[in-house]
Parts: structure tokens; C-alpha cells; sequence
């Protein structure tokens, strides 16, 4: 069918539906799946009919997640940053059904120097090394790892096994003061990604970034009213923090899109963090 004028090929729904590919019957693993946007990820990708496993280290929130889901969920208590225990994440995955999909969305700490502090010392080089580890070194050993189970898994009739989501930050790109350890190993997770979707492209397996700004997880919600509808302010549409279920819907279309590989995608309202 041609487009009136234009000589464009208009896309059916069926033409659509084809360059996406199904959740259900597939398990996804998803890293920090008990926090605030792990949670939402979790919940997202199992009512679409994944099943899901829940790797994090928060066991009370995590188990009772999984209680909700149901058998189609299980929790396993997961140290991204050591092998053996993503090993364990992965071959539960493995056990659900055919694993196809990992989510990489923990968080934990955060660590706010400046390179030199006002007294003249040195930040201290344990909070970066630490931040580095959990937020870089843990999602490349998930990438790692869950690659290498997925490609395990028989591909589909265009050769496609599955895909990567990772969580980076718009930190990555406009780190504000005090912010260098984590900026730092956002900015590697966002480096990572065209290069981790080369290295996997001839095993068809996708890697897709998402860099989230300031998101109302229970973790911002914390903080109190007064400061939220400060860092809404700098927010120019919609003027409010992000929801969950936003990343968790970008979340579900990364993994079902498959012509969506090797991109950091913002989700951040056009928020650009400023210096403070």
C-alpha cells in the first residue's frame, strides 16, 4: 500500500507485530528487582507473561514481591558484583523456562565528595572504587554472564536470542558536584552499551541503555515533599519526577523492539542536571 502523493510503503499492524517480539513464555532476569524501578520492571515484564527472577539482596521486599507474582516468580539473592551469585540468578532463570531477557536495575549506594574537599584532602579513593564496582563492574558481570546463558537459547526465524537492558543515569552526561564515583560508572555503563551490542550482534543478542533523571522511587520519596517539588522545578515537561512504571514501560519496548540495539535512551523530561 502506497501513501497518497509521497510513494511511501505505509506499515500495517501485522508489519508491526512482527518487529516485536513476545514476552510471554520467556523469562527475564532482573537485577535490584525489589527496588523502586526494578520493582516496576518486575511487575511490568510478568503481567506481560514473563516469567521473572528476582535478584536482589533486600529479602524481605524481594520475597514478598514474589509471593504477589506468584509461581511465575521467584526471588534469589544475588551480589551482582560476585560471579558464583549472578551464576545462581542465572541458572534459576534458566530453570523457569527459556531465558531470553536480563534487566540490569540495582542500585544501592551513592557516594558525594568532591575530587578535593574544602579542607584541601583528597576525596577518598574506597567510595569511588566501591561505586565503581556496584554500578560498572556489576552490570558487566550480569552482561557477561546473562549473555552467555542466552546464547545458549535456540534463535528465532531472523536469528534473534534475546536482550540486555542495563540502567545508566543522566549523571553519565552532566554530573553535578560531588557526583565524580558515580558519573564515572554511569558514563562506563554508557560506553559499555554500543560495544557490548557489537560484541554480541552475531549471537543475536541486543544491549539497550536506559538513562533515567530523577525517577520518584521510595528512595527519593524519602527525602520529603519540599525537596521533590524542588528537583520538579528543573523538570520542563511533564514538570514532576519520573514514574517507575515510565522506565518500566521503556523497559518492556526495549525488550520487545529488535531493531533497538547498541542506544542510551534519556528518560528524563528534558531535565538536564545542573551544576548543583
Amino acid at each position: 500500500m502506497l501513501a497518497p502523493r509521497t510513494g511511501r510503503r505505509l506499515i500495517d499492524s501485522q508489519t508491526l507485530m512482527e518487529e516485536l517480539v513476545e514476552l510471554a513464555d520467556s523469562v527475564v532476569l532482573v537485577t535490584g528487582g525489589a527496588g523502586g524501578l526494578g520493582e516496576a520492571a518486575v511487575r511490568r515484564v510478568a503481567a506481560a507473561g514473563a516469567s521473572v527472577v528476582i535478584a536482589d539482596l533486600a529479602d524481605d521486599r524481594a520475597e514478598k514481591l514474589a509471593a504477589d507474582l506468584g509461581p511465575k516468580a521467584t526471588y534469589v539473592r544475588t551480589d551482582v558484583t560476585d560471579q558464583e551469585s549472578v551464576l545462581q540468578a542465572v541458572a534459576a532463570a534458566e530453570r523457569l523456562g527459556t531465558f531470553r531477557y536480563a534487566v540490569i536495575a540495582h542500585g544501592g549506594f551513592g557516594v558525594a565528595q568532591k575530587v578535593v574537599q574544602r579542607d584541601g584532602t583528597p576525596a577518598a579513593l574506597d567510595g569511588f572504587t566501591k561505586t565503581i564496582d556496584l554500578y560498572l563492574t556489576g552490570t558487566y558481570n550480569v552482561l557477561r554472564l546473562a549473555a552467555a546463558a542466552i546464547a545458549r537459547t535456540e534463535p528465532d526465524g531472523e536469528g534473534q536470542r534475546g536482550a540486555v537492558v542495563a540502567t545508566a543515569s543522566i549523571a553519565a552526561f552532566e554530573g553535578q558536584i560531588g557526583q565524580s564515583a558515580y558519573a564515572a560508572a554511569k558514563a562506563g555503563v554508557v560506553g559499555l552499551t554500543i560495544v557490548a551490542a557489537r560484541d554480541l550482534g552475531s549471537l543475536g543478542i541486543r544491549v539497550v541503555t536506559i538513562a533515567p533523571g530523577t525517577m520518584r522511587t521510595p528512595i527519593m520519596e524519602a527525602v520529603g515533599e519540599e525537596a521533590l517539588a524542588k528537583f520538579a522545578a528543573n523538570i520542563p515537561n511533564p514538570r514532576r519526577l519520573g514514574k517507575p512504571e515510565e522506565y518500566a514501560s521503556l523497559v518492556a519496548h526495549a525488550l520487545e523492539n529488535t531493531y533497538l540495539n547498541g542506544e542510551t535512551i534519556r528518560l528524563d523530561g528534558a531535565q538536564r542536571f545542573t551544576p548543583r
